[in-house]
């Protein structure tokens, strides 16, 4: 089972470079996408109906603002399907969305930015521990994995410059203290599974030269619960594929 996860910031911008030829020569079985922003009936057509595909769309009550949007291949079509966590102040900005197969559970999730000036800190405490909340009791029933943007980096190797990013927005102390909290939960980073330097990331700034110099930060992932992890074959990024400021993320489990 191959798995794709990717923040594309704008479906529509994504398509000018690509991106339904990404998926096509993927041919992932599961792609999950973060930040689509498009309500559905604005959505380019080629990726309304992907052949061989269902699809699972939840909008943002505020139109060009988040959303998610998920495909599956029709031979590995989910048992289950659900949209939100059970929390409208999170719900309203389509942040989680719950797919559900035999023998796990995968989560595609955009968490919030705490904020240039983190202002919005405070909301983003409340939703990581609903998240957390929310994950632990899904992991009661079966094993989890968990797709998406946390916006945060986890330790230092996850960003270029981690000292002069000490106290920023992705790299507080707060947030990657509930980083430390939710593995010890009993999940796994796959990605440092088979990766353990540093040089490695998933978004980088706009600005110019910034990603050519690969000035950026990790901040996208897969976890995995513990009762999962042996499944786990393979877990990379796919650092060459433009059209946002993140990159894909791969998995791929047995």
């Amino acid at each position: 089972m191959k798995i794709i996860s990717f923040n594309i910031n704008g479906i529509n911008s994504a398509i000018k470079y690509g991106l339904r030829d990404f998926i096509s020569l993927e041919n992932a079985d599961i792609y999950l996408f973060q930040e689509v922003k498009n309500s559905w009936d604005t959505i380019d057509d080629s990726l309304r109906k992907i052949p061989g595909y269902e699809t699972y769309f939840y909008q943002a009550a505020k139109k060009g603002y988040s959303g998610l949007l998920a495909y599956v291949k029709t031979k590995n079509k989910p048992i289950g399907y659900k949209e939100g966590i059970g929390f409208r102040v999170i719900d309203e900005q389509a942040r989680v969305q719950t797919l559900e197969f035999q023998d796990y559970y995968l989560v595609n999730t955009y968490l919030p930015h705490s904020g240039r000036e983190l202002e919005k800190l405070p909301f983003k405490r409340e939703v990581n521990e609903k998240f957390l909340e929310y994950c632990e009791s899904l992991k009661k029933k079966k094993p989890l994995i968990i797709a998406g943007d946390l916006n945060v980096a986890h330790k230092d190797i996850d960003l270029a410059n981690p000292r002069a990013n000490m106290g920023n927005a992705g790299f507080t102390t707060d947030e990657r203290d509930f980083f430390d909290k939710f593995l010890s939960h009993g999940y796994i980073d796959t990605f440092r599974e088979f990766v353990k330097e540093n040089g490695h990331y998933t978004w980088w700034s706009w600005r110019t030269g910034v990603r050519e110099r690969n000035i950026g930060w990790r901040i996208d992932y897969f976890l995995v619960s513990e009762n999962i992890s042996k499944r786990v074959k393979k877990s990379w990024i796919l650092k060459d594929i433009l059209g946002s400021d993140h990159c894909p993320i791969g998995l791929e489990i047995l």
